[in-house]
This record gives C-alpha cells, structure tokens and sequence, in this order.
C-alpha cells in the first residue's frame, strides 16, 4: 500500500465545501491505493451504511452482508470515480442498488416481500393531487418509543416510498440527492416522499396519542 495521506481541513471553508475537499482528498487516496484512505473510508462510511441497509430491509444479518458487498465494489469502483457527485451519494446509490437486489433475492426464494402499491401509476399526478400536510413522522418523534413505532411502521409501507422517506427523513438528504441516489425525477422523488409519509400516517393510527409536543407542523418548502 501506499504511504498514508493528509486531509487538510481548512476553518473557512463552508461545510459543503470543506466535504466536497474532504471527499476529494479522500478519493485521492483510495485510488493512490493508501491503506490510511481506505481505513478512514470504512471509519466513515461503514455504520451509515450499515443503518441504511437495515432500514431498507430490517433484517441484521441482510444488512452487514450488504454493507461488505457496498465496500467492495466501492473498493473496485473507485479507479473510474470522477466526482460527478458527491462521495456520500455515489456510496448510498450503491447500498440502495444491493438493498433492492437482496429484496428482489427475498421475494424470490422466500416470498416475503411486502407487495407493491400502485404499480404504474402517474406518480407526477399523485404528486400534484396529494398535499404535504405537515412534518414527516421522523421530525414528530417524541421518544424513542414513538420512534420505535416509526421504524415498524416503515417496513409496512411499500419499498418504494420506504426507501425516498428513510433517505430524506432520517438520512435528511436534499431533494435532489435522493433523485441522484435513486435514479429518478425530482417530481417523483417528491411524489413517494409524500406518499410514503401519508402511508406511514395510515400505518400509525391508533399507535399513539398526539401530544400537544406531536403534531404534524407544515415543512418549509425547499
């Protein structure tokens, strides 16, 4: 391996600027083949990835195989990257990529995937139909309790939404991260955001009480 490298952090930088350097210094390394870039990589990088996959699946053992798989084809990818995005979202592309391959793997061989809502539906005219009635269930969570609640809730929803509303409400990527990560329109990603969060409103009736801490505040528009 190469010797290790440096990653200057510079105070002035704002931090979208001080990441986008970060992720550039951190590249460098992984391609220059340093061991110190690949170990800071994995110091990163490896428990987000973890929680996303098991967020996707809720299945532990379905998410650390998933998380190795990620690292490595990161580890063989990482020659052609060329920073068309940023670090963070060419490895979560990847994730969601293994995460949808493993539940494909899961309904095929055990028939357990929970079944697809509204397949071929005009999601841009869902989207423009459905309004946002306020903050996702995430924002409202109280405790850990009600997040507990959340959690399950979100493996009853369809992947789809499951995965728009786990990486813009707990991950709080950008709109346009997520149309990134998942290969689709900004209107769709709008679409089953808004969808997913109705869907888990239908799912957590009855599961608790709203306190006046509790309510579905509107969101500020991006």
């Amino acid at each position: 391996m190469a010797g290790s490298i440096l990653l200057n952090f510079n105070s002035d930088l704002v931090p979208e600027r001080a990441e986008a350097a970060d992720d550039r210094a951190l590249v460098a390394g992984l391609q220059a083949g340093s061991e110190a870039a690949y170990e800071t990589l994995i110091e990163r990088f490896q428990r987000p990835v973890y929680n996303l996959a098991l967020r996707l699946l809720d299945r532990p053992g379905d998410a650390g195989d998933i998380a190795q798989e990620v690292f490595l084809k990161v580890f063989r990818g990482v020659a052609a990257f060329r920073g068309q995005s940023s670090l963070r979202t060419w490895i979560y592309r990847i994730t969601v990529n293994e995460a949808h391959n493993r539940r494909r793997w899961i309904f095929r061989h055990q028939h357990n995937e929970v079944g697809l809502e509204c397949e071929g539906e005009d999601e841009s005219a869902v989207e423009r139909a459905l309004p946002d009635r306020g903050r996702s269930p995430f924002d409202s969570a109280a405790d850990q309790q009600k997040m507990m609640l959340i959690e399950q809730a979100l493996l009853a929803i369809n992947p789809r939404f499951r995965d728009a509303v786990v990486l813009r409400d707990i991950e709080d990527l950008s709109y346009e991260e997520i149309a990134e990560i998942l290969q689709i329109s900004l209107g769709t990603v709008k679409s089953r955001i808004l969808r997913g969060r109705e869907a888990l409103r239908r799912e957590l009736t009855g599961s608790f009480q709203p306190s006046p801490a509790f309510r579905w505040m509107p969101k500020p528009a991006e």
